[in-house]
């Protein structure tokens, strides 16, 4: 990654770049940007930038070079997307104190290390899945992962919009949606086995206008918003809005409220008339908010207890010539791919969506493990790695007392690091389809920015050298490199404020003792190595 026999930086810290460029190389001395607050990195008069096709032919539209020397900065982007990375990689250079919004000393003089870097992705789609669903966060919140994602040069911020436990998303047709369905009147603590539960009601949901907002902050950081609408299951909160919705023939869907626990629900949707055309509408209206290609519509986890009993969906069954009601799930997620086609638009969903055959161009989240995603590059599908078992981030992160709400496999931040999204299985041509790859943040023993941030980070770092950087085989890779290099990096997390894990383990404020009274349950640990399936 760097030149051995080059010199090194001027200050500790201001070559440890994460993630690592393609290459780097070091010069004696250092450029004075100037003293007093932190330099805008965007109109500084020594700080030069331009977009060169020659660059985009070689590196591609998010690719850039990087010079300091005696002459200033220089920064050369494939695209505008290449000239914005380029302006991370700077920050970075600078030192931590250049991610505080303020100067902390307002006499600092700012330099900059000689260096020439090269560097442009390896992933189109460096992603991260943010469940706002479970435990709602605020717009702002929205905003300042935006720029966490900015700084480790991840570029798609799936939203999880929608659940049993909440709808997050100001739909003007069927105001319910948010009304109704934007709160619940409590919420389990824990696992779905604890005993316990938080009385507070909880909810809230983003207006048009702040999802708005959110797209094109995250549009000036080269971010795209993939909106997740859930069908056909984890959907309790729209039913409960509109009971019609529901399997009516089977339970009173009027009694229904916005799910208050975990796990997979069994009222989910009926495959009516009625429930397709309420859904074209929710989703005219999500098109005109998120302007990308790719829209999310689930279709993972969807018991078919209620339409085997359904006398609707048995017609429904019958009328489409379909097998089984693992055919009719297939069916109702073929009806939105086509509609997504007609208007420009692609479907992406959890791999479940694979089981009845797809439209060409849509896409995969392999969230169950590998053999999902294998399946759809070899069936000629796009691809985005997420294995649950590699970098779901509600994971514990260690096998400790201490840790907060364990749920899942222990995924340290090594294991983060060896995560590797293209399956040997695959030949050149499949492997292509993959695109990328994102890691997932799933909410429900997340209540707090805090507990996000404790989750996420640092194996988010870890996760976006994984998806930037041209890394060799899993086990040739140079964890200690990385990891000497994150010593600089929990610096700059600090500087951001970010409420990461340590190292050595939680801050005291950051565990979660036992209840008292409460001998166990509040977690889900799974012990031992996970599959690889």
């Amino acid at each position: 990654m760097t030149d051995p026999g080059s010199h090194p930086a001027s200050h500790p810290g201001s070559h440890e770049l994460i993630p690592a460029p393609r290459s780097l190389r070091r010069a004696p001395g250092s450029f004075v940007l100037g003293r007093g607050p932190v330099p805008d990195l965007g109109r500084h008069e020594a700080i030069r930038t331009a977009v060169d096709p020659a660059v985009a032919d070689e590196l591609g539209p998010e690719g850039y070079r990087l010079v300091v020397d005696a002459e200033g900065v220089r920064i050369t982007g494939g695209g505008d997307a290449g000239v914005f990375w380029g302006t991370r990689t700077l920050r970075q250079l600078l030192g931590p104190d250049a991610f505080r919004r303020a100067a902390a000393d307002p006499e600092r003089e700012w330099t900059v290390p000689y260096v020439s870097v090269e560097d442009a992705p390896r992933f189109r789609w460096r992603g991260l899945m943010l469940d706002v669903a479970r435990h709602f966060m605020p717009k702002d919140g929205v905003l300042r992962y935006l720029d966490l994602l900015a700084e480790h040069k991840l570029n798609v911020l799936h939203l999880h919009l929608t659940d049993d436990q909440g709808w997050r998303v100001e739909i003007k047709r069927y105001p319910k949606l948010t009304e109704v369905g934007g709160w619940r009147e409590r919420t389990k603590y824990g696992h779905r086995m604890s005993p316990l539960w938080d009385e507070k009601p909880h909810g809230g949901y983003y207006t048009q206008d702040d999802i708005r907002e959110i797209v094109a902050y995250a549009a000036e950081r080269h971010i795209s918003v993939v909106p997740e609408i859930d069908i056909p299951g984890h959907s309790q909160a729209a039913i409960a809005a509109y009971p019609e919705l529901g399997n009516t023939d089977v339970i009173d869907t009027t009694s229904l409220g916005v799910w208050t626990t975990w796990g997979v629900n069994p009222n989910v949707l009926a495959p009516t008339d009625t429930t397709l055309r309420f859904y074209e509408h929710v989703l005219e209206e999500v098109l005109d908010l998120f302007p990308g290609a790719f829209v999310h519509i689930g279709g993972d986890e969807c018991p078919k207890d209620q339409w085997r009993e359904s006398a609707a969906a048995q017609a429904r069954i019958k009328e489409q010539g379909l097998k089984d009601e693992d055919e009719l799930q297939s069916w109702f997620i073929r009806h939105f791919d086509g509609w997504l086609a007609e208007r420009g638009r692609r479907l992406i969903g959890w791999d479940e969506i694979l089981e009845g055959g797809l439209a060409p161009g849509a896409a995969v989240s392999s969230w169950r493990g590998y053999a999902g995603g294998i399946a759809a590059a070899q069936a000629g599908h796009d691809v985005v790695m997420c294995p649950e078992q590699q970098v779901y981030l509600d994971h514990r992160q260690a096998d400790g007392e201490d840790e907060p709400m364990p749920i899942g496999y222990v995924r340290t931040l090594r294991d983060v690091y060896h995560f590797e999204p293209v399956p040997p299985q695959l030949d050149a041509e499949q492997a292509r389809r993959v695109i990328g790859a994102q890691a997932n943040v799933w909410t429900e023993v997340m209540e707090t920015a805090q507990r996000v941030d404790y989750q996420a980070f640092p194996r988010l770092a870890a996760f976006a050298e994984v998806a930037w950087s041209e890394l060799p085989a899993p086990a040739a890779r140079d964890y200690p490199d990385f990891e000497r290099r994150m010593t600089a990096h929990y610096t700059r997390l600090d500087a951001l404020g970010v409420d990461y894990r340590p190292p050595g383990g939680p801050h005291p404020w950051q565990r979660r003792p036992m209840p008292d009274g409460v001998s166990g349950g509040l977690g889900r640990p799974i012990d031992g190595p996970p599959p690889i399936v």
